[in-house]
Protein backbone atom coordinates (compact mmCIF):
# COMPACT_ATOMS: atom_id res chain seq x y z
CA UNK A 1 0.00 0.00 0.00
CA UNK A 2 2.89 2.57 1.13
CA UNK A 3 5.18 1.66 -1.93
CA UNK A 4 1.95 1.86 -3.88
CA UNK A 5 1.33 5.70 -2.73
CA UNK A 6 4.74 6.42 -3.28
CA UNK A 7 5.21 4.92 -6.78
CA UNK A 8 2.10 6.90 -7.60
CA UNK A 9 3.31 10.80 -5.87
CA UNK A 10 6.25 10.11 -8.20
CA UNK A 11 4.86 9.47 -11.42
CA UNK A 12 2.96 11.95 -11.18
CA UNK A 13 5.06 14.34 -10.35
CA UNK A 14 7.06 13.52 -13.70
CA UNK A 15 3.90 13.84 -15.48
CA UNK A 16 3.58 17.32 -14.32
CA UNK A 17 6.87 18.08 -14.76
CA UNK A 18 6.94 17.00 -18.46
CA UNK A 19 3.22 19.55 -18.99
CA UNK A 20 5.58 22.25 -17.74
CA UNK A 21 9.01 21.79 -19.56
CA UNK A 22 6.08 22.53 -22.95
CA UNK A 23 4.83 25.36 -21.73
CA UNK A 24 6.67 28.45 -22.16
CA UNK A 25 5.03 32.36 -21.93
CA UNK A 26 7.94 33.62 -19.47
CA UNK A 27 11.16 33.12 -21.23
CA UNK A 28 14.18 32.34 -18.87
CA UNK A 29 17.88 34.13 -19.25
CA UNK A 30 20.47 32.31 -20.58
CA UNK A 31 23.37 34.26 -18.90
CA UNK A 32 25.97 32.38 -16.97
CA UNK A 33 24.34 28.97 -18.43
CA UNK A 34 26.82 26.36 -19.40
CA UNK A 35 25.81 22.55 -20.45
CA UNK A 36 28.78 20.76 -20.48
CA UNK A 37 29.89 22.20 -17.32
CA UNK A 38 26.27 21.95 -15.90
CA UNK A 39 25.92 18.34 -16.86
CA UNK A 40 29.27 17.30 -14.63
CA UNK A 41 28.06 18.99 -11.45
CA UNK A 42 24.86 17.20 -11.82
CA UNK A 43 26.03 13.90 -12.00
CA UNK A 44 28.63 14.89 -9.22
CA UNK A 45 25.63 15.96 -7.61
CA UNK A 46 23.49 12.58 -8.43
CA UNK A 47 26.54 10.48 -6.66
CA UNK A 48 26.88 12.66 -3.70
CA UNK A 49 23.60 13.14 -3.20
CA UNK A 50 23.12 9.23 -3.09
CA UNK A 51 26.01 8.18 -0.48
CA UNK A 52 24.71 11.17 1.82
CA UNK A 53 21.37 9.75 1.93
CA UNK A 54 22.60 5.99 2.01
CA UNK A 55 24.96 6.55 4.84
CA UNK A 56 22.02 8.93 6.25
CA UNK A 57 19.59 6.11 6.47
CA UNK A 58 21.90 3.44 7.86
CA UNK A 59 23.57 5.20 10.62
CA UNK A 60 20.79 4.44 12.88
CA UNK A 61 20.98 0.81 11.92
CA UNK A 62 24.16 0.74 13.34
CA UNK A 63 23.04 0.14 16.71
CA UNK A 64 23.33 -3.85 16.48
CA UNK A 65 27.17 -3.15 16.31
CA UNK A 66 27.29 0.25 18.57
CA UNK A 67 25.45 -0.21 21.60
CA UNK A 68 25.73 3.81 21.55
CA UNK A 69 23.41 4.28 18.40
CA UNK A 70 20.58 2.00 19.86
CA UNK A 71 17.15 3.74 20.27
CA UNK A 72 16.80 3.33 23.82
CA UNK A 73 20.22 6.02 24.26
CA UNK A 74 20.68 9.89 24.50
CA UNK A 75 22.82 9.81 21.29
CA UNK A 76 20.06 8.73 19.24
CA UNK A 77 17.68 10.87 20.67
CA UNK A 78 20.20 14.16 19.89
CA UNK A 79 20.82 12.43 16.27
CA UNK A 80 16.97 12.16 15.46
CA UNK A 81 16.20 16.28 16.88
CA UNK A 82 19.08 17.10 15.06
CA UNK A 83 17.62 15.56 12.06
CA UNK A 84 13.99 16.87 12.90
CA UNK A 85 15.27 20.48 13.24
CA UNK A 86 16.93 20.00 9.27
CA UNK A 87 13.54 19.09 8.44
CA UNK A 88 11.66 22.12 10.01
CA UNK A 89 13.96 24.52 9.14
CA UNK A 90 13.84 23.30 5.35
CA UNK A 91 10.34 23.11 5.68
CA UNK A 92 9.97 26.87 6.93
CA UNK A 93 13.20 28.38 5.67
CA UNK A 94 13.70 26.97 2.53
CA UNK A 95 10.55 25.02 0.85
CA UNK A 96 7.90 27.76 1.70
CA UNK A 97 9.63 31.05 0.48
CA UNK A 98 10.39 29.28 -2.64
CA UNK A 99 6.55 28.24 -2.77
CA UNK A 100 5.24 31.83 -1.95
CA UNK A 101 7.75 33.28 -5.31
CA UNK A 102 6.61 30.70 -7.52
CA UNK A 103 2.94 31.00 -6.78
CA UNK A 104 3.46 35.22 -6.48
CA UNK A 105 5.11 35.32 -9.87
CA UNK A 106 4.78 37.82 -12.14
CA UNK A 107 4.58 35.46 -15.08
CA UNK A 108 1.12 34.08 -13.65
CA UNK A 109 -0.67 37.03 -15.10
CA UNK A 110 -3.81 34.91 -15.14
CA UNK A 111 -6.12 33.34 -12.32
CA UNK A 112 -6.21 34.15 -8.94
CA UNK A 113 -2.59 32.88 -7.95
CA UNK A 114 -1.20 36.22 -7.10
CA UNK A 115 -4.42 37.54 -4.82
CA UNK A 116 -4.66 34.86 -2.68
CA UNK A 117 -1.81 33.58 0.20
CA UNK A 118 -2.54 29.74 -1.78
CA UNK A 119 1.20 28.49 -0.54
CA UNK A 120 -0.51 29.06 3.65
CA UNK A 121 -3.80 27.03 2.69
CA UNK A 122 -1.92 24.35 1.25
CA UNK A 123 0.39 23.89 3.52
CA UNK A 124 -2.37 23.53 5.93
CA UNK A 125 -4.36 21.14 3.78
CA UNK A 126 -1.16 18.89 3.48
CA UNK A 127 -1.00 18.92 7.55
CA UNK A 128 -4.71 18.44 7.75
CA UNK A 129 -4.49 15.54 5.04
CA UNK A 130 -1.11 14.00 6.73
CA UNK A 131 -3.25 14.04 9.84
CA UNK A 132 -6.35 12.39 8.92
CA UNK A 133 -3.94 9.47 6.48
CA UNK A 134 -1.47 8.84 9.92
CA UNK A 135 -4.90 8.46 11.75
CA UNK A 136 -6.78 6.31 9.51
CA UNK A 137 -3.53 4.06 9.05
CA UNK A 138 -2.74 3.86 12.66
CA UNK A 139 -6.36 2.78 13.14
CA UNK A 140 -6.59 0.03 10.00
CA UNK A 141 -3.25 -1.37 11.15
CA UNK A 142 -4.33 -1.55 14.93
CA UNK A 143 -7.72 -3.38 14.00
CA UNK A 144 -6.38 -5.64 11.83
CA UNK A 145 -3.98 -6.39 14.86
CA UNK A 146 -7.47 -6.65 16.53
CA UNK A 147 -9.30 -9.04 14.13
CA UNK A 148 -5.84 -11.58 14.58
CA UNK A 149 -5.86 -14.52 16.62
CA UNK A 150 -5.70 -13.96 20.35
CA UNK A 151 -7.16 -10.65 20.23
CA UNK A 152 -10.57 -11.40 22.61
CA UNK A 153 -8.03 -13.12 25.08
CA UNK A 154 -5.46 -9.66 24.92
CA UNK A 155 -8.09 -7.18 25.21
CA UNK A 156 -9.36 -9.27 28.42
CA UNK A 157 -6.16 -9.74 29.53
CA UNK A 158 -5.45 -5.76 29.72
CA UNK A 159 -8.51 -4.75 30.64
CA UNK A 160 -9.29 -0.71 29.77
CA UNK A 161 -7.09 0.77 31.99
CA UNK A 162 -3.91 0.12 30.26
CA UNK A 163 -5.44 2.15 26.74
CA UNK A 164 -6.29 5.04 28.80
CA UNK A 165 -2.89 4.81 30.47
CA UNK A 166 -1.22 4.28 27.11
CA UNK A 167 -3.56 7.48 25.59
CA UNK A 168 -2.75 10.01 28.39
CA UNK A 169 1.12 9.22 27.56
CA UNK A 170 1.24 9.74 24.17
CA UNK A 171 -1.64 12.08 23.69
CA UNK A 172 -0.71 12.97 20.17
CA UNK A 173 -1.47 9.51 18.90
CA UNK A 174 -4.65 10.93 17.55
CA UNK A 175 -7.57 8.76 18.68
CA UNK A 176 -5.95 5.73 19.54
CA UNK A 177 -8.15 4.06 22.25
CA UNK A 178 -9.12 0.23 23.09
CA UNK A 179 -8.12 -1.00 20.09
CA UNK A 180 -4.41 0.53 20.28
CA UNK A 181 -4.36 -2.31 23.51
CA UNK A 182 -6.25 -5.00 21.20
CA UNK A 183 -3.31 -4.90 18.64
CA UNK A 184 -1.09 -7.14 21.19
CA UNK A 185 -2.31 -9.41 19.41
CA UNK A 186 -0.06 -12.75 18.87
CA UNK A 187 0.19 -16.47 18.06
CA UNK A 188 0.48 -17.36 21.56
CA UNK A 189 -1.50 -16.99 24.84
CA UNK A 190 -2.57 -14.02 26.11
CA UNK A 191 -0.53 -14.34 29.13
CA UNK A 192 1.94 -11.13 28.30
CA UNK A 193 -0.75 -8.59 29.40
CA UNK A 194 -0.52 -5.38 29.10
CA UNK A 195 2.89 -3.66 28.89
CA UNK A 196 3.53 -6.88 25.68
CA UNK A 197 0.45 -5.34 24.49
CA UNK A 198 1.78 -1.40 24.44
CA UNK A 199 5.08 -1.99 23.08
CA UNK A 200 3.35 -3.72 19.76
CA UNK A 201 1.05 -0.79 19.77
CA UNK A 202 4.16 1.31 19.95
CA UNK A 203 5.24 -0.95 17.26
CA UNK A 204 2.10 -0.23 15.02
CA UNK A 205 2.25 3.45 15.35
CA UNK A 206 6.13 3.55 14.48
CA UNK A 207 5.83 1.76 11.23
CA UNK A 208 2.87 3.73 10.18
CA UNK A 209 4.61 6.57 10.80
CA UNK A 210 7.68 5.98 8.98
CA UNK A 211 5.93 4.96 6.01
CA UNK A 212 3.59 8.50 6.17
CA UNK A 213 7.15 10.61 6.82
CA UNK A 214 8.91 8.79 3.85
CA UNK A 215 5.79 9.84 1.27
CA UNK A 216 6.12 13.77 2.74
CA UNK A 217 9.78 13.37 2.09
CA UNK A 218 9.15 11.90 -1.44
CA UNK A 219 7.48 15.12 -2.72
CA UNK A 220 9.79 17.11 -1.68
CA UNK A 221 12.68 15.13 -2.80
CA UNK A 222 11.91 14.37 -5.99
CA UNK A 223 10.53 18.85 -7.11
CA UNK A 224 14.10 19.58 -5.90
CA UNK A 225 16.03 16.99 -7.81
CA UNK A 226 13.79 18.10 -11.02
CA UNK A 227 14.97 21.69 -10.16
CA UNK A 228 18.48 20.84 -9.97
CA UNK A 229 18.45 18.46 -13.47
CA UNK A 230 17.26 21.33 -15.36
CA UNK A 231 19.25 23.80 -14.05
CA UNK A 232 21.84 24.79 -16.67
CA UNK A 233 23.85 27.81 -14.45
CA UNK A 234 26.94 26.22 -12.60
CA UNK A 235 26.53 28.56 -10.30
CA UNK A 236 23.17 27.78 -9.07
CA UNK A 237 23.96 23.93 -9.15
CA UNK A 238 27.47 24.03 -7.33
CA UNK A 239 26.22 25.01 -4.29
CA UNK A 240 22.95 23.13 -4.29
CA UNK A 241 25.38 19.93 -4.30
CA UNK A 242 26.59 20.80 -0.65
CA UNK A 243 23.29 21.66 0.68
CA UNK A 244 21.11 18.95 -0.74
CA UNK A 245 23.79 16.19 0.79
CA UNK A 246 23.64 17.90 4.07
CA UNK A 247 20.03 17.94 4.03
CA UNK A 248 19.35 14.78 2.46
CA UNK A 249 22.09 13.34 4.98
CA UNK A 250 20.13 14.44 8.01
CA UNK A 251 16.81 13.50 6.49
CA UNK A 252 18.03 9.91 6.17
CA UNK A 253 18.94 9.98 9.83
CA UNK A 254 15.40 10.62 10.85
CA UNK A 255 13.93 8.36 8.20
CA UNK A 256 16.36 5.38 9.27
CA UNK A 257 15.90 6.27 13.30
CA UNK A 258 11.87 5.49 12.68
CA UNK A 259 12.98 2.66 10.32
CA UNK A 260 15.09 0.99 13.33
CA UNK A 261 12.24 1.90 15.90
CA UNK A 262 9.39 0.10 13.86
CA UNK A 263 11.66 -3.10 13.40
CA UNK A 264 10.58 -4.32 9.97
CA UNK A 265 12.00 -7.19 8.45
CA UNK A 266 15.18 -6.66 6.82
CA UNK A 267 14.05 -7.00 3.43
CA UNK A 268 11.18 -4.22 4.04
CA UNK A 269 13.80 -1.55 5.50
CA UNK A 270 16.40 -2.28 3.09
CA UNK A 271 13.67 -1.49 0.73
CA UNK A 272 12.50 2.08 2.41
CA UNK A 273 16.23 3.18 2.54
CA UNK A 274 16.57 2.36 -1.51
CA UNK A 275 13.98 4.08 -2.51
CA UNK A 276 14.59 7.27 -0.29
CA UNK A 277 18.11 7.68 -1.51
CA UNK A 278 16.83 7.27 -5.14
CA UNK A 279 14.30 9.73 -4.78
CA UNK A 280 16.51 12.54 -5.20
CA UNK A 281 19.14 11.30 -7.61
CA UNK A 282 15.94 10.01 -9.85
CA UNK A 283 13.92 13.67 -9.88
CA UNK A 284 17.67 15.19 -10.87
CA UNK A 285 17.96 12.39 -13.79
CA UNK A 286 14.26 13.62 -14.65
CA UNK A 287 15.57 17.58 -14.71
CA UNK A 288 18.33 16.49 -17.03
CA UNK A 289 15.92 14.67 -19.49
CA UNK A 290 13.93 17.47 -19.62
CA UNK A 291 16.36 20.58 -19.15
CA UNK A 292 16.33 21.28 -23.10
CA UNK A 293 12.81 22.31 -23.03
CA UNK A 294 11.92 23.10 -19.69
CA UNK A 295 11.69 26.51 -18.88
CA UNK A 296 11.21 26.89 -14.63
CA UNK A 297 8.85 30.28 -15.15
CA UNK A 298 6.26 29.02 -16.98
CA UNK A 299 2.84 29.40 -15.31
CA UNK A 300 2.61 25.33 -15.28
CA UNK A 301 6.09 24.94 -14.09
CA UNK A 302 5.38 27.74 -11.22
CA UNK A 303 2.11 26.27 -10.02
CA UNK A 304 2.81 22.39 -9.94
CA UNK A 305 5.88 23.43 -8.30
CA UNK A 306 4.61 26.13 -5.99
CA UNK A 307 1.72 24.01 -4.98
CA UNK A 308 4.04 20.78 -4.31
CA UNK A 309 6.11 22.66 -2.50
CA UNK A 310 3.40 23.96 -0.30
CA UNK A 311 2.49 20.15 0.35
CA UNK A 312 5.69 19.26 0.72
CA UNK A 313 6.32 22.00 3.75
CA UNK A 314 3.10 21.46 5.17
CA UNK A 315 3.51 17.43 5.54
CA UNK A 316 7.05 17.80 6.58
CA UNK A 317 5.90 20.47 9.24
CA UNK A 318 3.84 17.63 10.60
CA UNK A 319 5.82 15.14 10.54
CA UNK A 320 9.03 16.57 12.43
CA UNK A 321 6.81 17.93 15.41
CA UNK A 322 3.68 15.87 15.85
CA UNK A 323 6.23 12.28 14.83
CA UNK A 324 9.18 13.04 15.81
CA UNK A 325 9.69 15.68 18.13
CA UNK A 326 6.26 14.97 20.18
CA UNK A 327 7.08 12.00 20.07
CA UNK A 328 10.39 12.17 21.90
CA UNK A 329 9.76 15.18 24.05
CA UNK A 330 6.74 12.79 25.68
CA UNK A 331 9.14 9.95 25.87
CA UNK A 332 8.77 9.00 30.02
CA UNK A 333 12.66 8.43 29.87
CA UNK A 334 13.04 12.41 28.49
CA UNK A 335 10.42 13.60 30.58
CA UNK A 336 12.38 12.34 33.95
CA UNK A 337 15.51 13.62 32.84
CA UNK A 338 16.22 16.86 32.69
CA UNK A 339 19.30 16.63 31.00
CA UNK A 340 18.00 14.36 28.34
CA UNK A 341 15.66 17.34 28.00
CA UNK A 342 18.58 19.88 27.56
CA UNK A 343 20.57 17.56 24.98
CA UNK A 344 17.77 17.29 22.92
CA UNK A 345 16.74 20.74 23.10
CA UNK A 346 20.14 22.06 22.20
CA UNK A 347 20.72 19.01 19.24
CA UNK A 348 17.13 20.47 17.96
CA UNK A 349 18.37 24.27 18.04
CA UNK A 350 21.58 23.48 16.29
CA UNK A 351 19.88 21.05 13.79
CA UNK A 352 17.29 24.21 13.08
CA UNK A 353 20.47 26.66 12.92
CA UNK A 354 22.72 24.70 10.47
CA UNK A 355 19.95 23.91 8.05
CA UNK A 356 18.24 27.71 8.49
CA UNK A 357 21.91 29.59 7.62
CA UNK A 358 22.75 27.10 4.68
CA UNK A 359 22.29 28.80 1.07
CA UNK A 360 20.06 26.95 -0.98
CA UNK A 361 19.92 29.33 -4.11
CA UNK A 362 16.65 29.03 -6.03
Amino acid sequence: MAFDLKLTACLLLAVFSLAAAADCECQPSDEGHDAAKSRTLKVIAIFCILVGSSAGCAIPSLGRRFPALRPDTSLFFALKAFAAGVILATAFVHILPVSFDKLGSPCLVDGPWRKYPFTGLVAMLAAVATLLLDTIATGYFLQRAQDSRGAAAAVAACGGDASSSHDHERGHAHGVSSAVIASATMPNDAADDCDDAEDRAKLVRHRVISQVFELGIIVHSIIIGISLGASESPSTIRPLVAALTFHQFFEGIGLGGCIVQARFHLKSAVTMAIFFSLTTPVGVMIGIGISSAYNENSPTALIVEGILDAAAAGILNYMALVDLLAEDFMNPRVRKSGRLQLIISISLLVGIALMSLLEEPD
